[in-house]
């Protein structure tokens, strides 16, 4: 008996089992997304301030 044809199929090198959900490129995560550091950077900003008013 040949064992060297036996067993599973040899996966590619540096390739991913699967495609993540959110992949750079794809519907929800596109190229060329920007100024979403800014927009957190005021909703962390608002939200401190919102802290301070409470206290």
């Amino acid at each position: 008996m040949d064992y060297k044809d036996a067993g599973h199929i040899k996966q590619r090198a540096n390739t991913p089992r699967h495609s993540e959900h959110n992949a750079k490129g794809s519907s929800k995560n596109p190229f060329g997304k920007g100024g979403a550091k800014a927009d957190l950077l005021a909703r962390m900003k608002a939200a401190a301030e919102a802290r301070k008013v409470v206290k």
